[in-house]
């Protein structure tokens, strides 16, 4: 501040624009100075707007409504929050971010997570399941859920929702439905898929509903920001921040047995209730729905990715319940690292840079029948190259029974092309 004043020259009455500057700097206001030759001394400030009735500045009435004040040879402006202010950000020029809003710089805000809260909130509702027992109506379950067509179609978990009885599929009771603005319904479970933990529940509504918009989970970088939205123990309109912590975590690494899903991590604060809520990014758009938290840790909760729901819910309209291809095989993604282990160990290794190992085949199962091997490595799938799992489940889709054409590699670098015909997935897997 002393070589700032050092430098500025100031004309002898102008000590009230040197308590000016210093106010602005004491009070984390920001500075800027033009020193260009061709033109005027420019002394650009940002000053909270709590002190701006304090200023003393006798004189200039207009003080405390007026963005830009003439003293001698020094043009003041006051920065504030505005989007109109994103052109000297282009110029050059410092921005501060005062009271709300966000700013023009491109950072965030304070209030961007209370802003994409607020986009999505109307559309986030409470589902209680009750039932009745010996005349006696009581709460068996509680989760959460978020409007996403206008025709009255929730987004939510079928564990919340639904039993499982053998291979039937149950609602558990009577649903009641309620919005955040107070408005009750009854509610009507017309799909659910236990594997994936995703239902859908229907109200019919005489007024407009709120509706909540679909994002893009593949977008979703670890550290970004991410909402859960929901109802905690039963605590309706809550609101929990956090980052994602990873974006493809394998229900393998969460010790989950059956078919391979995969989650997003987060450390979003989510409990009993919050089931069936939307995961939601700072544009107010569901990146996923919150499935499950360890009990036992704090800061590790998880979400099926809204792209994954998004397929579900494509199978629910076309087919009325989820298709899933089965084939039989254990499979794991190849990489550089995996490949140089594996030749270590085994000279006999196939030559690849990439491609899907099988390390087992289940006797019996469509991949057994068609002639896969233990140590295969699948190199194409349907005449496609692949190098990951999820390339294969995208291609399978829900084509059961129809031939697909796989090449692998073998040992001492043999080449073999292969026939299977993939079945329907045991729903209990």
């Amino acid at each position: 501040m002393d070589h700032f004043l050092r430098k500025a020259s100031f004309s002898s009455g102008s000590k009230s624009i040197v308590r000016i500057i210093a106010i602005g700097a004491a009070s984390a206001g920001l500075l800027y100075l033009n020193n260009n030759p061709d033109s005027k001394a420019t002394v650009k400030l940002s000053i909270p707007t709590i002190l701006r009735e304090h200023l003393p500045f006798q004189g200039h009435p207009s003080f405390v409504s007026s963005d830009h004040w003439q003293f001698g040879k020094f043009p003041l402006f006051l920065s504030r929050v505005d989007p109109a202010l994103a052109g000297d950000v282009a110029k050059g020029a410092p921005v501060a971010v005062g009271d709300g809003g966000k700013p023009s710089c491109g950072c965030l805000g304070r209030d961007f997570i209370a802003n994409a809260a607020a986009k999505i909130a109307p559309a986030v509702v409470n589902l209680s399941v009750q039932q009745d027992l010996y005349g006696f109506t009581t709460v068996k379950s509680m989760c959460s859920g978020t409007i996403i067509d206008a025709d009255g179609t929730i987004l939510t978990c079928a564990h919340g929702v639904v039993d499982s009885q053998g291979r039937q599929l149950t609602t558990k009771g009577k649903i009641d439905v309620t919005l955040q603005d107070g408005r009750t319904f009854e509610g009507t479970v017309v799909n659910s898929d236990l594997h994936s933990d995703i239902a859908i529940v229907k109200i019919k509504s005489k007024t407009p509903l709120p509706i909540a918009k679909l994002g893009s989970s593949s977008k979703l970088r670890p550290g970004d920001w991410v909402i859960a939205m929901g109802t905690p123990l039963s605590l309706q309109n809550t609101v929990t921040a956090g980052i994602v912590s990873c974006v493809d975590r394998k229900s393998s690494d969460l010790g989950l047995g059956g078919m391979r899903r995969e989650y997003l991590q987060t450390d979003c604060a989510i409990n009993a209730g919050n089931s069936g809520g939307p995961l939601v990014n700072i544009d107010g758009e569901i990146v996923g729905v919150n499935i499950m938290k360890v009990a036992a840790a704090d800061g590790l909760s998880f979400s099926i990715p809204i792209d994954s729901v998004s397929k579900i819910i494509e199978h629910f309209k076309k087919s009325g319940r989820v298709i899933r291809p089965w084939l039989g095989l254990k499979m794991l993604d190849l990489n550089e690292l995996i490949i140089s282990q594996l030749k270590e160990r085994d000279a006999k290794f196939p030559e690849v840079e990439k491609g899907i190992l099988v390390p087992m085949v289940t006797p019996g199962s469509p991949a057994d029948r068609a002639g896969f091997h233990p140590g295969d490595v699948v190199i194409e799938f349907d005449g496609k190259p692949v190098q990951s799992i999820k390339e294969i489940v995208e291609i399978m889709d829900d084509r059961i029974g129809k031939p697909l054409n796989v090449v692998v590699k073998r040992a001492n670098n043999e080449v073999v092309k292969l026939t299977v015909i993939p079945e329907e997935a045991n729903p209990d897997m």
